[in-house]
């Protein structure tokens, strides 16, 4: 008896692969274990990649280590990553740190290395992806903002600057790689995100926090969008918070 059509189709089917670029625990985390879950084959990226050894444990992950504000290792990433798995299905960019402090006093080449990471990095991230996503005629670019992507804040001059930047470069790709059936997405994280070993934790019934799970579903969800609908950003939240 031959193979059913649908079953060979299946098997068939091409193994997505997803790279998160500034991984390590809550989001990049979460993101990670659904990816995996879908059956995604996964790729971790961070400065410091032994901090991921136990998430690649959980996901079977190859890790890398890369310095996203760097532009030659940010190629050597792709080259790599491309290399061992094939040219990722999704690209996460999910850069961490921020510098608080009055106009006034900040350290300014603390506030270059905000820019660096949360908006240059990005710009390196997406443009690596694109390009190998370009030639394989497919591929999700996703970025996560905050807030203050839309709101600068008192006293946050740098994580403004550098989030305004991020969602600028989002719209602009999205716009321009959208007819290269690459679908780019910015997500708006408006609220504090709960995590397992923190102040905050996955058993607190505390509406204030946003779960990362939930955060994660969306993300695949959009991953997963028809491409005759297509959504370019999205603002995620809590329900009891104000915007």
């Amino acid at each position: 008896m031959g193979v059913p059509l649908e079953t060979l189709e299946i098997l068939m089917a091409e193994k997505e692969i997803a790279l998160i670029v500034g991984a390590g625990s809550g989001l990049s985390q979460a993101l990670a274990i659904r990816f995996a879950n879908e059956g995604m084959t996964i790729a971790l990226a961070a400065r410091n990649p032994n901090k991921l050894s136990e998430l690649a444990d959980k996901t079977g992950a190859k890790v890398y280590a890369c310095d996203a504000s760097q532009s030659d290792e940010v190629a050597a990433l792709f080259s790599q990553v491309v290399s061992d798995l094939g040219t990722p299905h999704v690209v996460v960019y999910n850069p961490g740190g921020r510098l608080a402090g009055p106009v006034t006093d900040i350290d300014s080449d603390g506030v270059r290395e905000v820019l660096l990471v949360g908006c240059f990095g990005g710009f390196l991230v997406g443009q690596q992806a694109a390009k190998h996503m370009a030639a394989a005629g497919r591929g999700s670019i996703l970025f996560t903002g905050a807030s203050a992507s839309v709101k600068g804040y008192a006293n946050s001059s740098s994580f403004a600057m550098a989030k305004f930047g991020l969602r600028g470069l989002a719209q602009s790709m999205a716009r321009e790689l959208a007819p290269q059936n690459i679908h780019v997405a910015h997500f708006v994280i408006d609220g504090g995100i709960s995590h397992p070993n923190g102040p905050t934790n996955k058993a607190s019934d505390s509406d204030e926090w946003m779960d990362p799970d939930a955060i994660a579903d969306t993300y695949f969800n959009i991953h997963r969008q028809h491409r005759s609908a297509w959504t370019w950003e999205v603002e995620l939240r809590p329900w009891v918070e104000n915007f």
